[in-house]
């Protein structure tokens, strides 16, 4: 069959499909009837065409074939964390993040019997010590005992050493130390892995929209790059480097997808004018922001589009969210269930059969640009006003994350943004005061800080508080 299948059908401009849908409305306003605008300021038409682009976008270069499943794992007890990662690994997880609480922890079994060739292991550490990432690296990249080479390097291994001092400073208002002992331990610390993180989860927890999310993070990033190129004796280190990014995802299904776009195509303007790695490494979960106590099994289904949005938008690595993870401790339950959502998409829905199936799609490919357009717009005006830990200092960005997640609170509270079974169509036999395992709102706790800390918080809380208050009456 060499005849091409649309030489029959004659093309269709812009312009005719308007005029069209305008026909149609029978005198309607086309504008005020279907095109849509968002927080982000973006106008959403009913229909994309090839018009809409002066030139077509280049193709990405994403292995959407090649994400990763990862199981994450608090570690308290190390044979307790490495038998319950063998068991996620039997289970399908093909990555492992532990998160260590504090450097006494003994971490030298932590990766007995598990393959470093085959699964890449993440550790996010909750303190900051370069003497511990040493002695990481030292226990756990010894060659294996049939090579001949060398030991490995941090930088080619499968492990990854996630370190944001910057995210930490966000989110609690305090340096682990202080800014120069923070920085100076930041950089022995990258240039044993050849690694940072940047931490853009918080972001999209805490309400930010999406422009906000890729400009904050970007500015975020750009104060390490500043740093590294600062330190004279580490121009080697900037062109080996590379950058983490810890991402949230929302519900808001095509978006989402052209958000973790955006953020490549940032990334790779900002590294190209720093001469580093213009690749990057993206580790997604599904937002906290949407998850509700009641009607706790809406969960999955928001938590499976979230996932579904991450893969096509190119993360290598996915973390699901258990289902039950606002009001539960973790278990072997809501766990399996998180990595059998993940193991359906990729086995049963083929979601890793195609590099890239995003790529020319016009409505995706705009969102793409709109976004990334827009982001680095907020970037270049908080670089004027002095940079991102002088805007953090200030409280602006603070002010502005509040600002975005008291518009979605609104629209929640008044019923335009919807969760299923919270704020409407809620069940009033649903009793939950007795399974909470968990305090599932956020927690104060008074403390002096250096700058006001930007919070997560859940949409449905305030709501949740009051149905837990009554089912006492």
């Amino acid at each position: 069959m060499n005849k091409p299948l649309f030489d029959d059908f004659n093309e269709v401009s812009a312009k005719q499909w308007k005029q069209n849908i305008q026909f149609d409305l029978k005198g309607a306003d086309y504008n005020n009837t279907l095109v849509w605008n968002t927080d982000e300021d973006i106008a959403v038409k009913p229909f994309y065409n090839v018009d809409d682009f002066s030139e077509l976008p280049e193709a990405s270069n994403t292995q959407a074939t090649e994400w990763k499943i990862c199981q994450s794992i608090f570690v308290s007890n190390t044979e307790k964390a490495n038998a319950k990662a063998l068991r996620a690994i039997d289970g399908g997880a093909e990555s492992i993040k532990f998160i260590i609480p504090k450097p006494e922890i003994a971490v030298d079994n932590l990766l007995n019997n598990i393959d470093l060739n085959e699964i890449p292991i993440h550790f996010e550490l909750q303190f900051l010590s370069e003497t511990f990432v040493k002695k990481l690296i030292n226990c756990h990249l010894e060659p294996p005992p049939t090579s001949r080479a060398g030991s490995r390097k941090a930088s080619e291994s499968k492990i990854f050493i996630h370190t944001d001092i910057i995210g930490n400073l966000a989110s609690s208002g305090n340096w682990f130390y202080n800014l120069n002992e923070d920085f100076k331990q930041f950089e022995g610390i990258v240039k044993n892995t050849k690694r940072f993180t940047v931490n853009t989860s918080l972001y999209q927890n805490a309400g930010a929209n999406m422009v906000q999310q890729l400009a904050y993070s970007l500015a975020h990033v750009n104060e390490y790059l500043n740093q590294l190129e600062q330190s004279n004796t580490n121009n080697w280190l900037l062109r080996e480097v590379e950058a983490i990014f810890n991402v949230a995802i929302g519900t808001n299904y095509f978006f989402e997808i052209a958000k973790l776009r955006a953020l490549r195509l940032l990334w790779r303007t900002l590294a190209s004018e720093y001469n580093v790695n213009t690749d990057c490494h993206i580790i997604a979960a599904p937002t906290k922001r949407n998850k509700t106590l009641y009607d706790y099994n809406t969960n999955m289904l928001r938590t499976t589009t979230e996932c579904m949005s991450a893969i096509l938008g190119g993360a290598n690595t996915i973390c699901n969210l258990p289902y039950d993870s606002v009001y539960h401790k973790s278990n072997a339950f809501g766990e399996r269930i998180a990595r059998n959502q993940l193991l359906i998409l990729k086995h049963e829905s083929y979601f890793d059969k195609v590099n890239n199936p995003c790529d020319g799609a016009y409505y995706i490919e705009i969102l793409t640009q709109q976004l990334a357009d827009k982001a680095l717009k907020l970037f270049k005006d908080i670089e004027a006003q002095g940079g991102y830990l002088k805007q953090l200092k200030a409280g602006t960005i603070q002010r502005k994350i509040k600002e975005s997640a008291q518009k979605d609170q609104v629209a929640f509270n008044n019923g335009e943004d919807v969760l299923l079974g919270t704020n409407k169509h809620p069940n009033p036999n649903d009793k939950m005061k007795e399974e909470l395992e968990l305090y599932p709102f956020v927690k104060t706790k008074p403390r002096k800080t250096l700058l006001e800390p930007i919070l997560e918080q859940r949409l449905a809380e305030q709501l949740e508080k009051k149905r837990l208050e009554n089912e006492t009456l």
